[in-house]
């Protein structure tokens, strides 16, 4: 996991990351990411920055689907094992904690292994999306990643 830690999510926050992994991946390999919809991820130095760099794949998760951006597993993963515990005192604590974290996260990966089917998983939406927006018209395969 290439990791970088920011006190603000600009776009040029964002373009540093995005150099930083095009640095420490080998020049080989294609980079897909998938992003969600913030607008850091279409701003005008990330839409210029891309053509340059054709390894490189963003790829947005549909709105209001955060159940698809694994990055929020991995930050429950974190809240629940680090930032409920309440041990650090201070930013500059927690930002080492959680380096000191993903280094360990690195050397020692586990997976993620998801619970429900598919199946299960956009019968749930589909029940979610009939509920909030009391409508007949949805369907499973009007929920499903394209």
């Amino acid at each position: 996991m290439i990791s970088a830690q920011h006190r603000r999510h600009r776009a040029v926050e964002f373009r540093r990351f995005l150099n930083q992994i095009d640095r420490e991946t080998p020049a080989g390999l294609d980079i897909h990411l998938i992003v969600d919809n913030y607008g850091t991820h279409k701003a005008p130095i990330i839409k210029d920055w891309l053509p340059a760099h054709p390894r490189f794949h963003l790829h947005s998760i549909p709105t209001y689907s955060s159940w698809l951006n694994l990055v929020e597993r991995f930050f429950a993963e974190i809240t629940r094992r680090m930032i409920r515990r309440g041990t650090c005192t201070s930013v500059k604590e927690l930002e080492l904690a959680l380096q000191a974290w993903i280094e360990d996260w690195n050397e020692n990966p586990r997976p993620f292994t998801w619970t429900k089917s598919a199946e299960e998983i956009f019968a749930t939406i589909t029940a979610y999306l009939h509920r909030i927006n009391d409508s007949e018209h949805w369907s499973i395969s009007e929920v499903s990643v394209m």
